[in-house]
């Protein structure tokens, strides 16, 4: 800068030429940081505001129907093999036996190179249910979520119907059976039959020492290609939005319903009258082999369902208030709502789907067990806890389900251990606080958590199920020790 005087006299300063451009670049500096500011202000803003939206959407938005129909994905590329021959299987059981059968079936189906036909359900059976595959699974979505495995049928080719005078050859595997079995006693069974039909499919294929390739299979099955119908799932996501809505939820699995009572010969807690109903009813069904039980044999080795009354117990020592909301996941309860009367008043807030739902809503579900559990099976998925009161199919197969989610609080009744607390409190020998004590600390390893598949040789009724606890889904090699634990050894010899 230099002073300079005009011609009048005044003084007067002059900016030096080289100084005006840095003016210039400060302004525009400073135009560049308010626009930075602005621009993050706005976008701090936008977060905020989205925020705000995910707290106040209540938390089963992820397990309800997208409010947005996407296209469908792409289709798989078809697998390319020469076919042995035709699978055709007529599943047994109710809804969750069967669902763990025909994952059994399809990873057969792939070990052997066959064609599988969409499997029959059972129909004869005591619930006698004439629900067909596609009234309860999307039979679409299922011969396309799997067609780079296998291919999957309708029907049997018309040349194979017995009004051409072909008769299929008709047989049950073995149950619990390898995969030697399978390949060494019936592949070569197709050499002479283009179809053969598996009329038992329950338990046919092994829990454990299985390649890791086809207990993939099975994976893939039971948490991909088996959807429910868009009428089930549609009316089971509303199930679950309106038990939300009404806050946390106990999705209980109560098995004390007439078919189960007779089939095992339990009957603690049930009149005389009851007991020979339930006896009358075990020897109408000449498959159920058992005729002659005596029940409180069973029930010390627990092997009965727990009643509405034990079951309240059970409840109120595993610290559940008065005001949990238990959703009953069940049939009809044997002795209805006289045997549920306890149950009820320690729980008030118990509910059922035909009391959730308008009547309309579930007519077209009347009559058909299957669909019914289906419902059941949703609820039971979507739950905070799940506590099934017998280990039965619809238990097992929760569980495993709920590993799979994410290892879901599932409370895995100790009914052995249970019937000698509940009988030591009832007779004097244990006071409450003792007996509460005694069932939670049974159960403090017994709440879903990551464990091992426990393996019995020579005994496959008597290890862990696979769907009970499909491991081989959710891990693999290291990272199976990362989550079970390396030294957690599940061999049993």
């Amino acid at each position: 800068m230099e002073v300079v005087r005009s011609e009048s006299g005044v003084r007067s300063e002059k900016i030096a030429a080289p100084v005006a451009p840095v003016i210039a670049r400060t302004k525009r500096l400073q135009v560049w940081f308010i626009r930075v500011c602005s621009s993050i202000l706005v976008w701090t803003c936008l977060v905020q505001l989205l925020t705000v939206g995910k707290l106040w959407h209540p938390s089963f938005i992820n397990i309800t129907a997208p409010s947005v129909k996407h296209p469908p994905p792409p289709l798989l590329p078809l697998r390319n093999y020469t076919s042995n021959g035709y699978l055709k299987v007529s599943c047994n059981g109710g809804l969750n036996q069967m669902r763990s059968a025909i994952c059994d079936m399809v990873a057969i189906a792939r070990l052997l190179n066959l064609t599988l036909v969409v499997p029959e359900l059972d129909k004869t059976s005591f619930w006698a249910d004439n629900s067909t595959f596609e009234d309860i699974f999307d039979v679409k979505h299922f011969i396309d979520s799997l067609r780079d495995e296998i291919r999957i049928v309708r029907r049997l080719p018309k040349r194979f119907s017995s009004k051409y005078g072909y008769k299929v050859f008709e047989m049950p595997p073995v149950s619990w059976s390898s995969e030697e079995y399978y390949l060494q006693q019936i592949l070569p069974l197709f050499s002479k039959q283009k179809v053969l039909h598996f009329n038992k499919t329950d338990a046919r294929l092994a829990n454990n020492r299985v390649s890791i390739d086809l207990q993939k299979v099975r994976c893939r099955v039971t948490f991909q290609a088996l959807k429910f119908t868009p009428e089930i799932e549609s009316l089971g996501y509303k199930l679950v939005h309106v038990l939300h809505e009404r806050g946390p939820f106990v999705a209980l699995h109560m098995r004390y319903e007439m078919d189960m009572l007779a089939f095992s010969g339990c009957t603690h807690g049930c009149t005389k009258e009851e007991a020979e109903e339930l006896k009358r009813l075990r020897y109408a069904y000449p498959w159920w082999r058992e005729k002659e039980i005596v029940s409180e044999e069973r029930r010390s080795k627990g092997l009965c369902p727990l009643t509405p009354e034990e079951t309240a117990l059970i409840l109120q020592a595993l610290g559940f208030d008065k005001d949990t909301q238990i959703y009953i996941a069940a049939g009809e309860i044997y002795g209805s709502e006289r045997r549920l009367a306890v149950l009820r008043a320690a729980y008030p807030r118990i509910v059922k789907k035909e009391m959730l739902l308008d009547s309309g809503e579930l007519q077209q579900f009347q009559n058909h067990s299957s669909q019914m559990a289906a419902l059941d099976f949703m609820v039971s998925l979507a739950s905070d806890t799940f506590i099934p009161t017998y280990d039965g199919n619809m238990a097992k197969v929760v569980e495993g389900h709920r590993r799979y989610l994410g290892f879901k609080k599932t409370i895995l009744l100790d009914r052995k251990r249970l019937v000698e607390f509940l009988d030591l409190h009832q007779n004097g020998t244990l006071t409450w606080n003792e007996f509460a004590f005694a069932v939670r600390s049974a159960h403090e390893k017994r709440m879903g958590q990551p464990t091992r598949r426990r393996v019995i040789a020579d005994k496959p009724k008597e290890e862990d199920y696979f769907y009970a606890n499909p491991q081989e889904c959710f891990c693999e090699g290291p990272s199976c020790d990362d989550l079970l634990g390396p030294g957690n050894s599940s061999s049993v010899p």
